[in-house]
């Protein structure tokens, strides 16, 4: 018996070493852990901040990157609009050199027309002072209205807001409506004179080549003796009838038809 419990005694007192002996060891091991992660907290806090120090170096380049591209963008789009405004450039400059050789060519032109202005002036008045003597001298039909047409054209003359083409103009446009008298009929109220009082009278104007008159109450014709430059008294049955008959054509109250007109000789003033 005390051998067997000397026995479990050492067995006991041999537990309590091994056990003394592993917390030991485990005591060391956990000091050495400690140690150890102590050892490693530097190199790995080190480690973190490289790597944010990284991902903010990649950040950084990226935004680098993106504004280096926006500025390669936006400097290849200003070269393109460089190279635009230099061929609009180029080509404006030939519309200007184009417009400056027009400009030189129209102040010719200009300084031409008043060099032709200064000659054709007098000839206007040349031509407003024949067109005068030819109405004074022509069959004396709208004589009122042509002559006003006449002192018109020379008040024309001295408006100097009137430009010469719109002289010359008026003019032709004047000798124009005196042609057109030539080709045309026409009936027009009137007076004449006969023995100091005024009678009214019923002109017909047949071209140039015949002006004649009927009296209102239809008692009297007559016809313009042009060489002599007087009336004639026509005979009412000679060419009362045609007369009248031609006054309604003028007034368009009958149709156009051929028509009988007295004419003077040529030697002396007579009835035609």
């Amino acid at each position: 018996m005390m051998s067997f419990r000397a026995k479990t005694i050492g067995i006991v007192n041999a537990t309590h070493w091994a056990v003394a002996t592993v917390s030991a060891f485990a005591m060391t091991a956990l000091c050495v852990s400690t140690a150890s992660a102590q050892q490693l907290d530097p190199p790995i806090d080190a480690r973190v901040s490289a790597n944010e120090a990284g991902a903010e170096s990649q950040r950084r380049v990226e935004e680098i990157a993106s504004a280096t591209d926006s500025l390669i963008a936006e400097f290849r789009l200003t070269n393109k609009k460089i190279e635009s405004l230099q061929i609009f450039n180029r080509s404006l400059s030939e519309v200007i050199v184009s417009q400056n050789e027009e400009l030189t060519s129209l102040q010719s032109q200009i300084d031409g027309v008043e060099e032709v202005g200064r000659a054709v002036t007098p000839l206007m008045l040349k031509m407003i002072e024949a067109l005068d003597q030819f109405v004074k001298f022509d069959v004396p039909f709208l004589v009122e209205e042509r002559a006003n047409r006449v002192a018109g054209l020379r008040v024309l003359m001295r408006q100097s807001d009137v430009a010469e083409p719109e002289r010359y103009r008026r003019i032709l446009e004047a000798y124009q409506i005196e042609g057109d008298y030539g080709r045309t009929i026409d009936a027009q109220p009137g007076t004449l004179e006969n023995a100091g009082q005024k009678v009214p009278v019923d002109f017909l104007r047949i071209g140039r080549i015949g002006l004649m008159y009927r009296t209102r109450d239809l008692e009297e014709y007559g016809v313009w003796n042009q060489n002599d430059r007087e009336w004639n008294l026509l005979e009412k049955g000679d060419y009362a009838n045609w007369i009248d008959e031609g006054l309604r054509v003028a007034k368009k109250q009958a149709a156009p038809q051929l028509i009988r007109v007295p004419l003077p000789m040529a030697t002396a003033g007579g009835n035609g």
